[in-house]
């Protein structure tokens, strides 16, 4: 019998690429997920999940469910028996939490909550987190190692994360028998290398890499790169890229330490590489073979000069390490983005 897996989130970028690697490991996904940042795809199953049934041949169990509905979290426990959960469902953009900051609590926290109190109802003790390098707010050292203090964060989106890992924390320190993976993510890019499933932002991409994807595809006229004036190699914002398949094989590591009896543990997933706006700008010049426009605007307020992980910790607990450099993550992302100029719904209406 293949282990259950709930994936709460799983229709989103992170969530679908990591139904991919729990397919592949040999573990079987129930996803959920509520649409806030999926696409629809016939059938009403998001789109992305659409697609990999068809490249992995499988069938993906789908129910479309918001985690604030708690009876209908409860209904999904009673037909299942999970062995573990991996929670990806949330609200993500740092600016907008900082316009709606009540929202963000009130999607994340509570959604959060309910699914803690549902699992410990139905005697799920195993949980994967889907957290952020936000909880470590401006780096006070580089690289930035599990020990950097949390939650000194600049966003009301980094302090949900922090808030949920605390949850998680006191929730393992109350019931022994509970076990929790805290995974920090750095900046997860690129994508599948079928080209099939990526990235696809709703509206404006609030991450540097999508938007630039999308200068290269002609979707977008400009690059505005934030502030040219930092103490960094280039004066540009330097930041730990992590192709999101090396992430999502990190997920299943953290999956296999659940059967230690772990407790609460956490794990950077980053490079422990820092690259540049504009080198990330000129990897994808070269990945596309087309010139990237862009501008210098002002800094946006609540960026860091730089940002990137040790992730040694990982490599030594879980026996996990990221294998894919810059160059890949710039063809698979291009590979993606290329042949999905619009993204999910293009490919629908075509």
């Amino acid at each position: 019998m293949r282990q259950k897996i709930l994936v709460t989130g799983g229709g989103g970028y992170i969530g679908s690429h990591c139904v991919v690697e729990l397919i592949e490991a040999g573990y079987h996904p129930v996803v959920i997920d509520n649409f806030s940042n999926a696409v629809r795809g016939e059938g009403d199953v998001p789109e992305s999940l659409r697609r990999i049934e068809k490249f992995l041949k499988t069938q993906i169990e789908f129910h479309e469910l918001d985690l604030l509905d708690k009876p209908g979290l409860e209904k999904i426990f009673k037909k299942h028996s999970f062995y573990a959960v991996m929670h990806f469902a949330g609200l993500k953009a740092v600016g907008e939490s900082v316009e709606q900051p009540l929202r963000y609590y009130r999607v994340n926290l509570t959604g959060t909550i309910n699914l803690l109190e549902v699992m410990q109802s139905h005697g799920v003790r195993n949980l994967v987190f889907s957290s952020s390098a936000t909880v470590y707010g401006d780096p006070q050292k580089l690289p930035i190692d599990e020990q950097h203090p949390v939650g000194g964060c600049t966003n009301p989106y980094g302090k949900t994360k922090y808030f949920i890992e605390e949850m998680i924390r006191d929730q393992c320190t109350a019931e022994k028998d509970w076990n929790a993976v805290l995974l920090r993510y750095f900046n997860p890019i690129g994508a599948h290398i079928s080209g099939q499933i990526g990235e696809d932002p709703q509206g404006i991409p609030n991450n540097l890499l999508p938007y630039v994807a999308q200068v290269a595809v002609g979707r977008r006229k400009h690059l505005n790169v934030f502030g040219n004036d930092y103490s960094t190699p280039d004066g540009t914002g330097v930041r730990d890229y992590i192709h999101v398949v090396d992430l999502a094989k990190g997920h299943i590591a953290a999956v296999r330490k659940l059967k230690d009896n772990c407790g609460c543990k956490v794990y950077n997933l980053g490079t422990g590489t820092g690259y540049s706006v504009l080198q990330m700008v000129n990897a994808m010049e070269k990945a596309s073979g087309r010139k990237i426009a862009y501008q210098i605007a002002p800094r946006r307020s609540g960026d860091v000069a730089s940002c990137y992980a040790d992730p040694t910790l990982a490599e030594k607990e879980l026996g996990w390490k990221a294998e894919y450099g810059l160059e890949r993550m710039c063809e698979d992302l291009w590979r993606w983005q290329s042949q999905n100029p619009t993204g999910f719904t293009g490919a629908q209406q075509l």
